[in-house]
């Protein structure tokens, strides 16, 4: 009897150990495979984080694109603008010029028709008709020389009309290519001679346009602003306030620089000035803050 409970908790022991043994193997391997788990929930995380640096990375690219983009689109909308001037000066240039070449084709017409309607066959009125008008009161010459000063002072003005013209047109034909420095000499010789020229306010702008192409945006602000207060109907006006805006901007007034330019969105609505002033603010809110 004894020796059979002896064989008994033998073979009960023997089966333990082999439990234990065999707890022993699968205890490390749920170990192991607890880690791999891990490892590749780790690596998983870190393909998302990677994944959401490179969303970001492209919406920041995305973003600068943007920026850049309507950059060059207010940069072609200036250049238009400034094409658009350049166009309509020409424009207004030979509608000029052909209406003064009119009125000299019609003057020379009307003097020549004249000319032939004077018959040398009519015979001179009767002796009897008055009596001759006598020599110590020559009324007649004393009543020309008014028409003759009137007609000598016309041909004065037309003259001085056709040389302030050349002058602006040389001026301007430098502005045209590129050559800043002459222009703005030009314009401001223009000024200085012809104070009187209807083209002034016009040479005001473009002197402001040329010391603007140089950076010289202090002396630009300056003949924009001389525009403003002296002409304050010409056409010119809403672009020389955009160009004030501008300078200001330039010159790091930027406080300055957009109220100016909200100024010119209200006051000309619709405006080209008014579509350039709007497109720079948006550039400017589109700036970070330093």
């Amino acid at each position: 009897m004894k020796k059979t409970l002896a064989n008994s908790f033998t073979a009960r022991m023997g089966m333990a150990g082999a439990i234990a043994s065999a707890m022993l193997f699968v205890i490390p391997a749920q170990a192991q495979d607890s880690r791999l788990s891990l490892a590749d929930r780790v690596s998983r995380l870190e393909q998302q984080a990677q994944g959401q640096n490179q969303g970001t990375a492209l919406v920041n690219q995305v973003q600068a694109l943007q920026s850049q983009l309507q950059q060059m689109q207010g940069q072609i909308e200036e250049l238009q603008h400034q094409l658009q001037e350049a166009n309509d000066k020409n424009k207004a240039q030979a509608s000029d010029f052909d209406s003064r070449l009119g009125h000299l084709e019609s003057g020379a017409g009307a003097a020549g028709a004249n000319a032939g309607n004077a018959n040398p066959n009519v015979p001179p009125p009767a002796a009897n008709v008055a009596p001759p008008v006598p020599p110590v009161a020559p009324q007649p010459a004393a009543a020309a020389k008014p028409a003759a000063a009137a007609a000598a002072a016309g041909k004065g003005a037309a003259a001085t009309n056709a040389t302030a013209q050349a002058a602006y047109d040389d001026a301007f034909k430098s502005l045209r290519a590129g050559d800043y420095v002459k222009s703005s000499r030009d314009f401001r010789n223009f000024i200085q001679q012809y104070p009187d020229s209807p083209l002034l306010p016009n040479a005001f702008y473009w002197l402001g346009e040329s010391y603007y192409a140089t950076s010289n945006y202090q002396v630009a602000m300056e003949a924009f602003q001389h525009l403003l207060t002296q002409f304050p109907q010409s056409e010119k006006v809403p672009d020389a306030m955009l160009k004030v805006g501008y300078s200001q901007i330039e010159l790091k007034q930027v406080d300055a620089g957009k109220s100016t330019l909200k100024n010119v969105s209200a006051k000309y609505p619709g405006s080209k000035a008014a579509g350039l002033a709007q497109e720079r603010l948006r550039r400017l809110q589109a700036q970070p803050a330093n």
